[in-house]
């Protein structure tokens, strides 16, 4: 638990200095301020992640990585030093002391969540292993061919190689995860104003929706997996995009839209599958297009690419495809590309898990085959509950939709693109592959924005909802509590859980050790390089640097 909060310290402290690089920019280009103390560090965060993979292309990330982020963090601390004082004085004297307590414990309780918990099947199969591959070598051209999961590619790695920091501690912590649930549920805490209102905003239902994700990962942020972190980050552009919404003095700018989109590319490089967030984009491309301001359409273009391309470039050099596992973008002839058979069953393979089939023969099975035993076999009952909720709540979108093009209540617009975004979003996880951690986001948000755009103009309803929601999170805090109780035993108060131990053996790949486990798939981390079954590839050279190719 120490080694996450001073992780955590680490972490706070550069994303911190490169949120305040990037605000700066942001208020010089487009004339905007970042205010809030959350959105500067998830911008931060997106700009440790881009220059995480960026370096990656060139070098190993570790020391050299960290050092020279740090001079770089340290140079902004000291140029801007008037402005991020006066930035934390103001944010501090904003805080209540019950507010400041409250910060502090959660801080408090999601280190403890970080040093331990259930570390998910593919930690230990593939994340793991994916992150060494950074800290030791960057990339290398054709790794899928040795484990096609390699290929998947999130930017959520290079991130966490980025703050593993083996090459200090001997050992890799694996905190990321921990660190945006930590921020997600410090940007839900706004829902206690609606007390003093007296009335919920849609914000609040998005706020509500996130809280109860965050108390069902709780035990499992202790994975460096990249869906918890593009689950949150979807919240969180939900939250922070209503509350622009719902404040009349930001509504009518576009740029938190522009940059919210911005943060919806970074959203699809932690998991392809979050593409149709940016459906978004459609309301700050109206904005600036009708006002013909090309020059800074054209910079949010550049900090979208900024954002994207790095990621692209190191799936094409993983794994030689433009997107994978995408066969239909079928556009290099690379010796390093993973076979097409090979992509096309992974892809089917990833779709049958999803569906509770396990069988990848039958990924073309027609929805009303393969729907009954996936709802009724493999969702708990509250999952039920919520998909169930969801399949109504597309039948209100569609009668929404309906009467306000009928009646043309064009103020409603704005809400059906953010349920628009979310409903496209929960379809495409619906059809493709539905294991709930893939999606959870799109599940919530559908059915509490849904909730919330019924209810959020009836005041009455409104206090009946909060009383609702207080009495769940009641419920919630007493199964928090019971999971405390019961892992108090667990000794990670200074060190937090490491990957898992298996027993492996070694072989030989020409000149270089190779480790594949005597029974199952799962390898850990601590022995490198290891995979789960004896690839057929051969070295593109005379090393593992050289990259990977398949064998003939």
């Amino acid at each position: 638990m120490l080694s996450v909060l001073l992780n955590w310290i680490y972490i706070a402290f550069t994303v911190f200095a490169l949120g305040q690089a990037f605000a700066f920019l942001v208020e010089k280009w487009f004339h905007y301020q970042i205010r809030a103390f959350d959105s500067i560090l998830v911008a931060g965060l997106v700009t440790a992640t881009v220059y995480a993979q960026i370096f990656s292309l060139f070098y190993k990330v570790g020391m050299a990585a960290n050092l020279l982020l740090l001079l770089f963090c340290l140079s902004v601390y000291f140029l801007l030093r008037h402005r991020i004082a006066a930035q934390i004085r103001q944010w501090y004297g904003n805080y209540s002391a019950a507010g400041k307590i409250l910060l502090l414990f959660l801080v408090l309780l999601w280190a403890y969540f970080t040093s331990r918990g259930y570390l998910v099947y593919d930690s230990d199969l593939y994340h793991g292993q994916s992150i060494r591959w950074i800290e030791e070598y960057g990339v290398v051209k054709g790794l899928g061919n040795l484990h096609v999961r390699f290929a998947y590619n999130s930017s959520s790695f290079a991130l966490s190689a980025l703050y593993s920091m083996k090459f200090l501690l001997g050992r890799s912590l694996h905190t990321v995860s921990g660190f945006f649930a930590l921020l997600l549920s410090a940007a839900t805490l706004d829902i206690a104003a609606s007390l003093k209102r007296k009335k919920l905003l849609l914000s609040d239902f998005a706020r509500a929706a996130a809280i109860y994700y965050l108390t069902t990962i709780c035990n499992e942020v202790v994975s460096p997996s990249s869906d918890y972190v593009v689950m949150c980050i979807i919240f969180f552009i939900a939250i922070k995009w209503l509350s622009v919404l719902e404040n009349e003095k930001e509504r009518g700018s576009a740029a938190p839209y522009a940059l919210l989109c911005v943060c919806g590319v970074y959203a699809i490089t932690l998991k392809l599958t979050a593409g149709l967030i940016l459906i978004l984009l459609i309301k700050p491309a109206y904005m600036l297009i009708k006002e013909k301001r090309l020059k800074e359409i054209c910079l949010y273009l550049a900090l979208g690419l900024l954002v994207g391309v790095p990621w692209v470039v190191r799936t094409v050099i993983i794994s030689g495809w433009l997107l994978y596992p995408y066969p239909q973008l079928d556009l290099f002839s690379f010796d390093w590309k993973i076979k097409i058979e090979r992509a096309i069953a992974d892809a089917a393979e990833i779709r049958t898990w999803g569906r509770g089939l396990y069988d990848a023969s039958k990924a073309g099975l027609p929805i009303t085959q393969w729907f009954p035993n996936w709802f009724f076999q493999t969702l708990p009952m509250t999952g039920k509950l919520l998909i169930t909720a969801d399949i109504i709540c597309c039948g209100v979108f569609v009668l929404t939709a309906a009467v306000t093009f009928m009646k043309k209540r064009w103020g409603n617009l704005d809400y059906l693109l953010v349920q628009a975004a979310i409903l496209c979003s929960y379809l495409f996880w619906q059809l493709s592959a539905p294991l709930l951690r893939y999606g959870y986001a799109y599940v919530l948000l559908l059915a509490a924005l849904t909730a919330g755009w019924i209810l959020r103009e009836k005041r009455v309803v409104s206090i009946i909802v909060y009383c609702l929601f207080l009495f769940y999170g009641g419920y919630k805090l007493c199964m928090i509590s019971g999971y405390l109780i019961q892992s108090a035993g667990i000794p990670n108060y200074i060190w937090q859980s490491d990957y898992g131990a298996y027993e492996l053996q070694s072989y030989k790949l020409e000149n270089e050790t190779f480790y594949i486990p005597v029974s199952g798939d799962r390898t850990g981390y601590a022995y490198f390089p290891s995979i789960p079954l004896m690839p057929e590839v051969e070295f593109r050279g005379d090393g593992i640097k050289d990259g990977f190719r398949p064998c003939p």
